[in-house]
């Protein structure tokens, strides 16, 4: 598979050869869609919490004697067919919304991803791409320049630099390879990958 190569300008230089299995393997819209759903529901946190009959304020006194008054028996206010009372089965915070997904249908999903990333021309490499300073200003000009706006930016290691320039920008997120997300690849319009984060990804993805 060749991907596009571009330079620190943006222009389209050559090609540079990926994997077939990473960048070239075909789309497969229920496998992407599980992997991103188990993606989200794996990183959400069990926040919400209701009370049952037992936790809610009430009175323990009867409303209205047993017999004789035509409505319905009713013991106390904590009931749940009350409005104020218990939930008969309520949310808690201790909560678990993971979903298990194999490592090898994990790894599928990214390269479906990206190979459809490479399709759609909204994957491109670069040599390198790496800061002298941790300048904000420098980086928003350098991507301007090269016509990425909003880019997903995936490097071999974190470049300490690189990251500390991009946090200010909301369009703007760099990652290393260990750390990419499918949620991350189809959220951003454009991704750049440096040459040695494909030879990293082919390593542990291919």
């Amino acid at each position: 598979m060749e991907l596009k190569l571009i330079n620190e300008q943006g222009q389209s230089a050559s090609t540079h050869s990926a994997s077939d299995a990473l960048f070239g393997r075909d789309y497969n819209e229920a496998l992407v869609h599980q992997v991103v759903v188990a993606y989200q529901a794996n990183a959400r946190a069990g926040n919400r919490a209701q009370k049952d009959r037992e936790q809610v304020k009430h009175s323990t006194k009867k409303p209205w004697r047993q017999k004789g008054t035509g409505r319905a028996r009713a013991g106390m206010t904590s009931s749940p067919l009350w409005r104020g009372g218990g939930r008969i089965f309520p949310n808690s915070p201790e909560e678990n919304f993971s979903q298990k997904v194999n490592r090898k249908m994990y790894r599928a999903g990214l390269a479906a991803i990206l190979s459809q990333l490479a399709r759609e021309d909204r994957l491109a490499v670069i040599e390198d791409f790496n800061f002298e300073t941790p300048k904000t200003k420098a980086l928003a000009g350098k991507l301007k320049g090269m016509g990425l706006d909003s880019v997903l930016v995936v490097t071999a290691e974190l470049e300490e630099n690189l990251y500390l320039a991009s946090r200010n920008l909301p369009n703007v997120l760099v990652l290393e390879v260990s750390e990419t997300d499918p949620l991350s690849l189809i959220r951003f319009p454009k991704v750049l990958l440096t040459k040695s984060a494909v030879a990293k990804m082919e390593e542990m993805l291919g």
